[in-house]
């Protein structure tokens, strides 16, 4: 079985589970700044609770935050768990991103941030991004914040401006579903020393030393994760999840997409352990990169468009964390392609103002909602060899 997605782990990130890691953390922090454009990273324990941190360390509470329909149910926790409520905006299907014709009019005098999430590796137009922005700060008199969600799009960008270098902040997460990974984890990243250092001042002064136990607990989870996409075990590890509750309710327990909620460790400090795994990730960023734009140029030239099949566009600048099809039949084309030991992804199955926590009844979201329910995503894993690019072409242009 070809899964969904596989993280590229190697005998570097394994022998890193036997060694101290003594200052991985901070290493990783200067490195990941260095990489992505930044002058400051500060590293957290997951994506969403460097965004919750970072709203609190600014002073915004009891404000909207306007964020995309069409994201991870855990943008809209973070700021509600925050003391805000979240705004939603609809998405254009061109790229899956924030409709930015939308945003002018989301935003009111209550509006102190904005999450411009890249999905699936697509920058958002940075300058029209920006100048509706300045527009809407001259017009209300007050500071909004810019917060750039790269949690999908590490390294993408827009007419040579890496998108993390736009705004006031860059969020990322690192856990292993994500184009490169740190086990769990997150990051922000910032052009202004100043404000990072407000940052990383309120994380220091409110998040807790993780204990041994965690990190014995890490080296088995990432213990785990090898064996598991072994290729002589994922498919056991597949018949697990989709034939068996246990997987389903152990990542549900992790997301919880329809309660408001963190993880128990969402005020943990990052380990020096996953951090040591991020920085032998970030050696191997530049191929990451590389190989998954290479298999989605694969795709793109190689795959015939069956009818009511609805390819993803190649875009400059985008690092493609996802290649992303929509299908008139979702949960028939998946049944299809298991049959040929390929396995398809449905990442977001959701549009967020739909789920039982933020739906309110004023507003449907039309496009996030289509999205939601037709889209299905294809290994693009940067370890895919040839002849498993031969097999899902394959069975994709079979009749």
């Amino acid at each position: 079985m070809i899964p969904r997605f596989k993280p590229w782990l190697g005998w570097a990130e394994f022998r890193t589970m036997f060694r101290r890691n003594a200052g991985a953390v901070e290493r990783f922090e200067q490195e990941f700044a260095r990489t992505f454009g930044a002058a400051e990273a500060v590293a957290f324990p997951h994506g969403r609770s460097a965004l919750w941190a970072f709203l609190n360390a600014v002073g915004v509470t009891g404000a909207e935050v306007v964020m995309p329909a069409y994201t991870c149910s855990v943008v809209a926790h973070a700021i509600s768990l925050s003391g805000n409520h979240p705004r939603f905006v609809d998405i254009s299907l061109d790229d899956y991103n924030m409709d930015l014709n939308m945003l002018p009019a989301a935003i009111n005098e209550r509006t102190r941030a904005v999450v411009a999430t890249h999905l699936f590796g697509y920058p958002l137009d940075l300058d029209r991004m920006e100048s509706i922005i300045a527009s809407a700060e001259a017009r209300y008199g007050n500071k909004i914040w810019l917060i750039q969600d790269c949690a999908h799009s590490f390294g993408a960008s827009w007419k040579g401006r890496l998108v993390g270098s736009s705004g006031d902040v860059a969020l990322y997460g690192l856990n292993i579903s994500k184009m490169m990974t740190s086990i769990f984890g997150g990051m922000l990243t910032f052009s202004n020393a100043e404000l990072a250092a407000k940052a990383r001042s309120w994380r220091d002064a409110h998040f807790l030393q993780p204990s041994w136990r965690k990190g014995c607990q890490r080296r088995m989870y990432l213990l785990a994760v090898y064996i598991a996409f072994s290729k002589p075990v994922y498919a056991f590890t597949w018949w697990l999840q989709e034939r068996t509750p246990l997987l389903n309710r152990l990542t549900r327990s992790y997301h919880l997409d329809e309660k408001i909620h963190f993880p128990p460790d969402f005020n943990e400090r990052m380990l020096n352990l996953e951090a040591a795994v991020g920085l032998e990730q970030l050696k191997r960023y530049p191929q990451i990169v590389a190989r998954r734009r290479a298999v989605a140029a694969y795709f793109d030239q190689h795959l015939s468009r069956r009818p009511g099949w609805v390819l993803p566009p190649l875009i400059d600048g985008a690092t493609y964390s996802h290649y992303v099809v929509r299908v008139p039949q979702r949960a028939a084309a998946v049944a299809a392609l298991a049959k040929h030991g390929i396995q398809l992804g449905e990442l977001i199955q959701y549009s967020v103002p739909e789920l039982t926590s933020y739906r309110d009844g004023s507003a449907h979201f039309a496009v996030s909602a289509e999205a939601s329910t037709s889209t299905v995503n294809l290994p693009l894993a940067p370890t895919l060899t040839p002849s498993e690019l031969d097999r899902i072409k394959g069975a994709l242009n079979s009749p």
